[in-house]
Parts: structure tokens; sequence; C-alpha cells
């Protein structure tokens, strides 16, 4: 098992956010959302409440379907210059049926690091009690 407390420079990490209870939230996801120095966010509104809960002050920017195609060059900028940056949604995982393809791939093409931080999910709580 990996125990690090390291953030990688020029990466983008792909958060999941709890999808209804604030505690659902990983220890890690909370660690990379305090370490990274700029978090997209789909809704800032939403995700300062979140970070607010949790004390934390990582500066948020947003990147929602509306502006996601304009926030390409700057993010990829960003990270190109050592910086680490984290995507959330507003509740679950990124790209799920949230904005970010564009940009994950986009980074993915350039061959820079996209790193995925899991978390809850709906679907496998909803099967965990299924009774299948």
């Amino acid at each position: 098992m990996q125990r690090t407390s390291t953030i990688k420079s020029g990466a983008l990490y792909v958060v999941a956010t709890p999808i209804g209870n604030l505690e659902d939230i990983s220890a890690r996801a909370l660690r990379v959302l305090r370490e990274v120095d700029g978090i997209a966010a789909e809704d800032t509104r939403y995700t300062s409440q979140l970070l607010a809960h949790f004390g934390i002050d990582t500066p948020l920017f947003s990147l929602h379907e509306h502006n996601e195609y304009a926030r390409l060059e700057q993010i990829v900028r960003r990270l190109r210059q050592g910086q680490s940056l984290a995507l959330v949604s507003d509740a679950g995982t990124p790209l799920i049926s949230d904005p970010g393809f564009p940009l994950v791939r986009e980074l993915r093409w350039q061959g820079l690091n996209v790193i995925p931080v899991p978390g809850p999910s709906s679907i496998l709580a909803a099967l965990s009690v299924a009774g299948l």
C-alpha cells in the first residue's frame, strides 16, 4: 500500500467529492485539495462550501461546460510551469456526466500527468445493499 504526502508538480488530480454525505470524502482527497496550487471547479459556489467545511483555502477557478475549451491553454500553461491542480465536480467523480473530458484528453495527448483520486460511487453503494 502506497502512503505519500507529496503532490506531484505539473499534475492534474481528478478528485472525487462526496455525493451526499460530506464525511464520505477520503483523507487522500482532502490532502490533495489542501496541497495543490489551484482547484478547477464545476461550480465554485458549491466547492467553496465544501472547502470551507474542511478548512481548506486553496484558490478556486471555474471549469464548466461553458468555459472548459477557453480554459485549456491556461491550465496547460500552469501545469507546464510546475503547478499542481485539482479538478472537482459538484458531486462524485469528475468526467462522469460532468465537464472535464476535453481537458483530460488534451493533457493526456500532451503527455502531462493526470492522476485519479477515487471516491464514493452511487452505483457501488446501491449494489452493496441490493441483495443480489
